[in-house]
């Protein structure tokens, strides 16, 4: 019988030690995870952006590197890169993955919370038996045993009792007597809290995570779900909306709720933590106590919010997948699926390792003509061409065809009268007014580049008319005509130099 005992309590072990909380804390790497995870994720922050987290991870790999922890004979930091690392990490159940407001973050699950309590209680704190852990252990029975208690006789005199001792003591307090307590006694009752409080965290991302389990398997038993959405609606959208129930964890935190859901509960607890923390025996606590006893209201909340926001996320999933349930639509997709995985299979057994050539684009279908009626066998014709006459264009206030492009017709024309090796800007200057709008500038500026110019260093100065009348002067480098065409040459840019009215 020794021998089974021994081997069951080994098997135990064995199965206690593939949890990732003590794997975690058994690693070869465990200091640098324990110290790294505990810098990047702090109660005020207990959710990092993944671009984040991976500098931050780089930074204190590449401190403890410059600070000599990680040498070649006592490797103390895993190899790879920050990203490498932490996803590493989600792979071994350490961190997990969420998308919050569009971003993509990790938070700590609930293994590595605790891990990171019972390295920081091994580390930082002494374990001693007080008179508080004692009392709260006695509350605790005396409370479970009187709750158990189903003879109404037994449990009213147990609530005589108590009042009797209530009445005792406010008795006492009004005749003046006060009994206060020595400040060790009070520092024990600080420390205790302080221990009771570390444990809260990685409740609260239990039941979180239950909750996301769960909600994992409801969407994979919708998706075996073969029954038509009408039978499955209303079924599924009950157990979105009951996703606290479905647990067990849910279910004690639905409870808790209702001793610190309240808002008020909370300020109420801010409130009393302060008062404690202006008490003359908190000068014996150190700066690290100090700072866990006030951030214990800020924990609750925040581990509060987090399993509500894993409440409302799960039974926003569940709804969407149930609207969305197609049974015959989710097989093709998942025949599709198997069938590519399969053909990969195949072919990485055919092929020789090597590089593999990407698809860089997807070769378009030329479907030419599609037809607007399937009854219409004539073949598609040209359409009309566009009318270019001006007879049937109205205009109701003004003719805005002015402030438009240049008038390459009528500059050609121009152009084609005067003799070769003339200077653009006394050609410019020859021109009517419909064509001496800064428009009409550019415009021939690009017949002559078209024909061929020389450019000069001298500079010539213009004056455009706009067709509100309105002058403007440019300045560019002068230009000449050339008689035989000069296809390197570049036209010159003209600049606005200063307005004339």
């Amino acid at each position: 019988m020794s021998s089974t005992r021994t081997e069951a309590a080994y098997l135990r072990s064995v199965t206690a030690f593939k949890n990732p909380t003590l794997d975690l804390l058994h690693g070869r790497f465990a200091p640098f995870v324990v110290a790294v995870l505990s810098i990047v994720f702090t109660p005020d922050r207990p959710a990092v952006a993944v671009a984040d987290a991976h500098v931050e991870v780089a930074e204190a790999i590449d401190e403890l590197r410059a600070a000599g922890i990680d040498t070649d004979d006592d490797r103390r930091i895993p190899a790879g890169s920050a990203r490498e690392i932490c996803r590493g990490w989600v792979r071994v159940g350490w961190l997990g993955l969420q998308i919050e407001d569009d971003v993509e973050v990790y938070r700590l699950s609930a293994h590595a919370v605790g891990a990171l309590e019972i390295a920081g209680r091994a580390g930082g704190g002494r374990a001693r038996v007080s008179r508080s852990r004692v009392r709260t252990l006695l509350d605790a029975v005396d409370r479970l045993a009187r709750d158990a208690e189903s003879d109404p006789g037994r449990r009213r005199e147990a609530l005589l009792e108590e009042r009797a001792a209530l009445d005792a003591e406010i008795a006492a307090l009004d005749e003046g007597v006060v009994e206060p307590l020595d400040d060790d006694h009070l520092l024990e009752e600080a420390e205790n809290v302080i221990h009771l409080a570390r444990e809260l965290p990685a409740d609260f991302s239990r039941v979180a995570e239950s909750i996301a389990a769960m909600q994992r398997d409801v969407v994979a038993e919708l998706r075996r779900d073969v029954r038509p959405t009408g039978e499955v609606l209303r079924e599924y959208l009950e157990r979105g909306r009951q996703v606290m129930q479905a647990t067990p964890e849910g279910r004690a935190f639905q409870g808790a709720l209702r001793l610190i859901g309240d808002p008020e509960d909370i300020d109420d607890l801010t409130d009393q933590l302060h008062a404690v923390l202006t008490q003359p025996f908190s000068r014996l606590m150190t700066p690290e106590q100090r700072g866990e006893l006030d951030a214990i209201a800020r924990r609750v909340e925040a581990g509060v919010q987090e399993v509500l926001t894993a409440q409302r996320r799960a039974s926003h999933v569940i709804t969407a997948q149930v609207r969305t349930h197609d049974p015959i639509r989710d097989r093709h997709v998942d025949d599709l699926l198997r069938s590519v995985m399969a053909g990969l299979h195949r072919w990485s057994q055919t092929r020789s390792p090597g590089r593999v050539e990407p698809v860089r684009t997807l070769p378009l279908a030329d479907i030419g003509h599609l037809r607007r009626s399937l009854s219409d066998v004539r073949p598609p014709g040209a359409p009309e061409p566009l009318a270019s006459g001006d007879s049937d264009v109205e205009f109701v206030n003004a003719d805005t065809r002015a402030w438009g492009g240049p008038h390459y017709a009528e500059l050609e024309a121009y152009v084609a009268t005067l003799p070769g090796g003339f200077d653009l800007a006394t050609a410019f200057a020859g021109a009517d007014a419909e064509t001496r709008r800064p428009v009409d500038l550019v415009g021939l500026l690009e017949i002559v580049h078209r024909e061929g110019l020389v450019e000069t260093d001298d500079v010539s100065i213009v004056e455009a008319v706009r067709p509100d009348g309105t002058t403007r002067r440019f300045a560019f480098g002068a230009v000449t005509a050339a008689p035989a065409r000069v296809s390197d040459a570049e036209p010159p840019t003209a600049t606005e130099t200063d307005a004339d009215d």
